[in-house]
């Protein structure tokens, strides 16, 4: 979608709320030209955090998106993140976990999918995994982690009958150094949200006690032979190393 496309639609938004563009630059805190430059699809001159925050005040949502090669970028992705699946879903069928991939939910308003949802039924603990071939925002992904999180028991109780007395995440990264400098990046706020790291969090995955949460780094060229989930049931066991 071209820009002046996007433009005629951030002012249709705004006059589905019978708005006008002083209204909505005041409830932003930009200016009116800035709204005015939007709206005529001059986007390349307005940074990218005032149109997340110019949709966010219309209730929409400002997605951006990278072609290369039709739809090849997008095969090229998912087959990273699908890698990374099937390696942890390995993983985990290796220490008993019982295993649901991408599991969708719709609760009040909160939407999308979990893409690991497992049940140890010895601990009794849930555990949602969150898998990221690239990690591009980290607080966005905090953010839908511990959403997910929160509302997987609600997700597990129906049709499963998983009950736990125990929520866990993990976070699951390929072991690459894009990865690990963005972490280190944010070392602060990586360290508090997931304090378990590395063999600590395989250690607590072979034997899960209590609530807590993990990063692993993973080394996918280890496991070039890792292939699409579709059953987590036909998922041969292993242990790959994690780092």
């Amino acid at each position: 979608m071209d820009d002046v496309r996007i433009g005629i639609r951030f002012r249709a938004l705004r006059h589905r709320l019978g708005w006008r563009q002083e209204d909505l630059a005041a409830r932003v805190g930009v200016s009116q030209d800035l709204i005015s430059l939007v709206e005529r699809g001059r986007l390349e001159e307005v940074a990218l955090r005032n149109l997340r925050r110019i949709a966010r005040e219309l209730d929409a949502e400002y997605v951006c998106l990278l072609r290369w090669r039709g739809g090849d970028l997008d095969r090229l992705v998912d087959e990273g993140h699908a890698r990374l699946v099937g390696v942890v879903t390995e993983m985990l069928l290796a220490d008993d976990w019982h295993v649901r991939l991408e599991v969708s939910y719709a609760v009040y308003r909160e939407r999308g999918s979990i893409d690991i949802l497992a049940w140890h039924p010895q601990a009794r603990i849930l555990l949602v995994v969150e898998v990221k071939s690239e990690l591009v925002a980290v607080e966005e992904t905090l953010r839908q982690h511990d959403e997910k999180a929160r509302i997987a028991p609600r997700i597990a109780a129906e049709p499963l009958c998983w009950r736990p007395v125990a929520v866990a995440r993990l976070l699951v990264l390929p072991s690459r150094s894009t990865q690990r400098r963005q972490v280190e990046r944010h070392a602060a706020v990586m360290s508090a949200a997931y304090p378990l790291r590395g063999l600590a969090a395989r250690r607590w995955l072979t034997n899960p006690i209590g609530s807590t949460a993990g990063l692993l780094f993973l080394e996918l060229e280890r496991h070039a032979s890792a292939r699409t989930v579709v059953n987590a049931k036909r998922i041969r066991r292993g242990h790959p190393k994690a780092a």
